[in-house]
Parts: C-alpha cells; structure tokens; sequence
C-alpha cells in the first residue's frame, strides 16, 4: 500500500503535512513537496479568486504535487471548480462526507483524499469513489472530527478499506511514523510538528507556547473556540481563556466570562475577540497566548525548530531506522 499510496500522488516518501488552518501557506506547502512529501494547503472559505491565488502561488514554489484541502460542510463547489481548472493534483476533503464532492472531483481528474473518524465511515468515502483515507485520531490538533484515538482507529480503518490509509493525529517523529506504518498505513499525516519550522505562519507566542508544551496541556474542547464555526470540536494548547471558561463550568456562547473582550489586532487591523476562532499570525498583536492555539497531543514532542524539508527527511530516516531494528530484534521471538 505504500507503494499504491506513493504513485498515486507521485511522491517519493510516504509523508503528507497536515492543512494547518491559518498556519500553512504556499512556502509550508512547498517545502514539504519539494522534499520529496506531499503538501496540503488549507483554502476553504476562500473566495475563488483567492483559491485560485493560492494555488499559483504554491505552484510557483514547487514543481511537485500538492492538494488543495476542502471543508465539506460549507459551500465548496466554487472553490473545488478553481482546483479543477488550475489542474491541482489532489483535494482533501473533510469534516463530513458529502458523495457529491468525490464525484466532482473525480469527474474533474483529481485525486480525492477523505479524512474519517471511523471504520465505517471509512468504507463509505471508499464506496463514493475516495481514493485515499485520511484516518485522523483523537489526538490530533486544530478541529478534530472524530472520538477514536489513532492507535485504534488505524488498523480498524485498514481492516475495513482496500484503498491506502493514511495516519493522523499524534505523529511528530520518526517513532509515530514507525508505529503507523506498523498497523498498517501507507504513510502519515503531520500537522503539530510543522509548527515549530520557520515555514509555519505563526506568531512567535505561539510557537514558544508549542516548543514549551506538555502532553497534557493540549486540550480536546467540544465548543470553546465557537466563532464563525459552531459544533465543531477541537483541539488546542491550555491557556488562561480555557482556564477561565473551564473554572466557570464550560458555558455555552452567549454566557461566556469575558465573552466578546477584544484581545487582539489582526494584520488588516480587524478585531480578535475572546473565544473567536483564530490562528495568531506573525503580525497579529494584543494577548496572543489567550487566543486558540491549535495544537496536537504531539506537542511534548515538539522541541526544537527545524525547516520544514529537514522535519521531513529526519522523520522518515528515524522512521526507516526504527523499522529495520524492529525487524532485526524479531529474530529473538521463537518460532
């Protein structure tokens, strides 16, 4: 499957980043292709023209394949018809599964890559027509669709499927990789790690609060940071907005401590409010460590910063390592 999975997106490594929302722009996306993976760009909720910007301008830095991740439960048909006629490689369709999107997008020549949360759901994305599935476990950062950790919910997705699975949710280095690969996958998915690589476009704040991070302090909200985006759980590092709304006993919008207290300026100098949706860019200014800092359980495991081409080949190298010594120690294990 590995192999299935590699000639499909015409990579050379079996590694794909995460869409990052808000964090991964064309230079991510590129570094990650270039260095032999396969890139995704997060460019839902974009008006066309914009899609269409980012593209070209991802296309500009790489010769390679890369796909074009869409949000499902919104209007994406624009945007999913711009990926078609500029000639996109793949898209990555999530939260939710919506048959039409895979015919399009199949109808338009484009690889199509589902995200799931589920074995059965799984096997519905592969009887629309999905070409590859994207198994994210709980463990994941940013808004995670699913309640199974990825432990768990891998090998049961490979079990239930005969296209390739792909891994996501708790991988950072060679050692996940590894693992993924030994239940089965055909490659991983990466979001967390990326953070912590110049390439990644965030506020400094928040990555000194990734680098400095816990296991334990990336937390799984099932409605904290609501704006613009309702019922849509998700995962992010601890701070004093949780803290706060965690003390208060987790209210719903409407009856929030501080609730609608600006907290910060954006580039185009729009208002961040407390609570709202919001990944701190590089000019954002105000509180940036109170606003959501998407993060992965992975996070503990994040301890340096490294360009994003050098996160990928030091991952696949230990991962490669791993798996030979693996194979080597098995000779103790009786017949």
């Amino acid at each position: 499957m590995i192999e299935m999975l590699c000639n499909t997106l015409g990579i050379e490594k079996p590694f794909l980043s995460a869409p990052l929302g808000g964090a991964a722009g064309p230079e991510l996306v590129a570094a990650v292709s270039n260095a032999g993976g396969f890139g995704v760009i997060p460019l839902w909720g974009d008006p066309s023209e914009e899609v269409r910007e980012g593209i070209r301008l991802t296309r500009a830095m790489t010769d390679n394949h890369f796909a074009v991740n869409l949000n499902v439960s919104v209007d994406y048909r624009d945007a999913l018809q711009v990926c078609i006629d500029e000639g996109v490689h793949a898209v990555s369709l999530f939260w939710g599964h919506d048959p039409y999107a895979i015919e399009m997008a199949k109808a338009g020549g484009l690889v199509v890559m589902t995200n799931v949360g589920s074995a059965q759901e799984a096997k519905i994305a592969q009887e629309a027509g999905a070409d590859i599935i994207i198994a994210q476990g709980w463990e994941a950062g940013g808004h995670v669709w699913g309640k199974v950790a990825t432990m768990a919910l891998v090998p049961a997705v490979v079990d239930a499927v005969k296209v390739p699975v792909v891994a996501a949710g708790g991988i950072s280095d060679g050692r996940g990789m590894a693992a993924a690969l030994m239940l089965g996958a055909a490659g991983v998915w990466v979001g967390t790690r990326f953070l912590a690589s110049p390439e990644a476009k965030i506020h400094a704040t928040y990555r000194d609060a990734i680098l400095n991070a816990t296991e334990e302090q990336a937390e799984w909200y099932a409605n904290l940071y609501d704006g613009h985006w309702r019922d849509a759980p998700h995962r992010a590092l601890r701070n004093a907005t949780s803290e706060t709304w965690l003390r208060a006993g987790c209210p719903p919008s409407g009856s929030r401590p501080n609730e609608k207290e600006v907290i910060g300026t954006r580039p185009d100098g729009g208002a961040v409010a407390r609570y709202e949706s919001y990944t701190p860019g590089p000019n954002t200014t105000g509180d940036v460590a109170a606003m959501s800092l998407w993060s992965g359980q992975c996070a503990g495991n994040v301890h340096a910063v490294k360009p994003a081409a050098d996160i990928v080949d030091e991952i696949c190298r230990d991962a490669k390592r791993i798996i030979s010594a693996v194979q080597v120690s098995a000779r103790v294990f009786p017949d």
